[in-house]
Formats: C-alpha cells, structure tokens, sequence
C-alpha cells in the first residue's frame, strides 16, 4: 500500500515554519513507515520545487505559483497536475489532504481522496461565533464535496463537520492523532519550576491568549511570585485589525503583572519538551480546536493540564483526574485551578501521571497507526 499527504506543512528544516497539522502528520507518516507502509508527502505553497528523500519518505516540495487572474482556480490546477503526475508515476493507491481553506476543491483524483478533518475555517468560524467568508465556506464544501471519505481526531470534530457541510452518506471514522510515547518522557516529574505557568502555541484569539491577562492576575494576587511563559508564534488580530496579538495582550496586562512574563516567540521544536518538563502547569485556554496536539505532548510529558472544557476537550481529559477543564471565559475558575496546583505538589505530580497514562491508552501513535491502515484498507476497497 502507498499512501499520500498533501498537505501545506510538514516539520522539516527546508520547509516553511509548521504547527500542529504538520506534526500530527510527521508521527503518522513516521509510524506508518515503521509499519512498511510506502509513504509520499506532497508539502504545497513552498519557496522551491524540490524532492527530498529521508528515512523511506519521498517529500515533494510543491512550489507556490502566482496568476493574475483567477489565481484561486489555478493554482489548485497546478498541485492537482502535480500530485497527478505523482501519483501514477509512483503508483500511489489512496491520497489524503485536511479540510483547511479547501485545498482540494475542483481538484480530481483517480485515488480515494480522504480529508482529514484537522480544522476548517468554517468549523473555526462556528466555534467562535464568527462571519465567514462565503468564498471560504465555498472552497471547503467543494472539497467536502469532492472527498471519498473523511478522519476526524475527534468524535466532537466529526460531528460538528458532518453537520455544518451537511455530510450524507460517507464515511467519517474518529481517529485521535498520535504520539510516539518514546520521544516523550519525563524520568524527574517531580522537579518542576514552582509557580510557572506555560502557554504554547500561536498567539491568537482563538486560542484564548487574550483571558491570559486577567487569569494571570487573580493568580498573582495570591502568588505573587508566579510566572508566565508564552512560546509561539504572533499573529494578527481579525477583530480589531491589529498587526499584533501580543501587542494586544501586553495592554491587557498591568505593568506590574508583565514583568512577569516572558514571551519567548517561536522556538525550536526541539527545545519545546525542557519547557514542558520546567512548567509547574500549562494552559490551553483556547475556543477553538479539533485535538490540540501540544495539550496530549504535554499530558504525556506528566503535567498538570488546565484546559478548554468545549467538546473536544472531553475527550482528551477527564476533568479532575488527569487535568482540568474549565471554559477559557470563566477566570475566576481557571485561575482557581491553576493556584489549587500551586498549592498541591502531590496533586500536581499525581493529575502528571495520570495524564500520563491516558495518553498511553488514548493517543500511542503504535496503537493508532492500526487503526488508520485498516480503514485505508477499506477505502481503497470499496473504491476499486
């Protein structure tokens, strides 16, 4: 069987900068190569065209082309042609791309095409009460449209998906994204710095970095001494046409409360897990995700979580066992939360370990690699 993602990043140092749709993507491409699974990776939007070979994968760097007119229709051509030279060429049996901005709309495949269902701009836009733009929702139902079947990382995610394009009669099976356990250990729990909060992940509204400031500073009150590390990329703010979120957040904290926090910016992903392994607890305090891989990285490297509570958090933690889950707007709570960790370092070290084990259970990419080859086994099936 060989298996294709286009995808717009994927985690490698000749590629553009990538989130957590590019990692939860390199550890499936990594466990299905391990599994003997031929695997090609088709990377759109890039500076350069380029093939890369490395560790048994073919990654093709697709570059980014620029029309003056109708360059939305063509450029979609372009990939499509490209991946369709790909495909026969390397004799590819089933391709899979995510459902953001409808990358695959008026494209056509001779292969099962599935869609993973990572986070569309519509079911963003749903989850935070946003207008979209109808060309937006226009481009993701086309290629909704298009798909022969679809993955959501969760049964919340699937739903939510199904029924905002009004999915009929295809399949959507839920299939958590996964971590390679072993790049993930924490041998000194119990040696953390006290009081330090962290943050990862862009900063942007949706993620709910702008309830920081003022969760920040109940906390503060009583532990004066806390701190806040912020690691990730700035970002525009749609709401207020701020160049800078972070600019945004600096105005939300009091000057007292800033000299506290530390924004570190984006750094190397490799460096990301001491940080991890430093914080007494990380926060995720966002409105809207499918899974949140850095959450799972985090639980598996035996922090205490204090996370969203918005369904598909539910399903990664159960609520006072291992982490907690409180809605990003409720500060009062979720500064409560945090400072009950800060009291407790047994309850810190034992919610670790059972986030620990839950990720085992839950999001083992050895586990999880299984399930996603017998169910593209049985897409190419029923396709030929």
């Amino acid at each position: 069987m060989h298996i294709a993602f286009l995808t717009p990043e994927f985690p490698h140092q000749e590629t553009l900068p990538s989130g957590g749709l590019g990692t939860s993507i390199k550890n499936l491409v990594s466990a299905l190569t391990r599994e003997n699974v031929k695997v090609t990776v088709l990377v759109y939007g890039q500076k350069e065209q380029k093939i890369i070979e490395e560790n048994n994968v073919r990654i093709h760097l697709i570059d980014k082309k620029s029309y003056k007119f109708l360059g939305w229709f063509f450029h979609r051509k372009y990939i499509n042609n490209y991946c369709n030279s790909i495909i026969k060429k390397e004799g590819i049996d089933l391709i899979e791309a995510p459902d953001w901005t409808g990358i695959t709309a008026f494209m056509n495949f001779k292969i099962p095409l599935i869609i993973r269902l990572h986070g569309s701009d519509t079911y963003f836009c749903h989850l935070e009460n946003r207008k979209q733009n109808r060309k937006n929702f226009w481009f993701e139902k086309n290629a909704i449209n298009r798909a022969t079947a679809f993955i959501a990382p969760t049964k919340f995610a699937g739903e939510l998906s199904k029924s905002l394009f009004k999915i009929k009669d295809k399949t959507i099976a839920t299939i958590h994204n996964g971590l390679d356990l072993q790049n993930f250990e924490n041998y000194a729990p119990e040696e953390f710095g006290k009081n330090v909060i962290l943050y990862i992940g862009t900063l942007i509204r949706k993620k709910g970095v702008l309830e920081l400031p003022e969760i920040f500073s109940k906390v503060r009150m009583r532990f004066p001494n806390s701190k806040l590390v912020l690691i990730g990329n700035d970002s525009l703010d749609v709401n207020t046409n701020s160049t800078s979120t972070w600019e945004l957040m600096k105005n939300l904290f009091s000057k007292d409360d800033l000299k506290n926090v530390d924004y570190l910016g984006k750094i190397p992903y490799n460096q990301i897990h001491e940080y991890i392994r430093k914080a007494n607890v990380c926060v995720f305090p966002t409105f809207a995700e499918t899974l949140g891989m850095v959450t799972i990285e985090s639980m598996a490297l035996q922090k205490a979580v204090v996370n969203s509570n918005i369904g598909w958090s539910k399903e990664l933690i159960i609520d006072g066992e291992s982490g907690f889950l409180v809605h990003p707007s409720n500060h009062d709570l979720y500064a409560d939360r945090i400072m009950e960790l800060f009291e407790d370092q047994s309850l810190c070290i034992e919610i670790g370990k059972k986030a620990r084990i839950r990720t085992e259970s839950n999001f083992d990419i050895h586990k999880l690699v299984k399930e996603n080859i017998a169910f593209y086994k049985k897409i190419i099936h029923q396709k030929s």
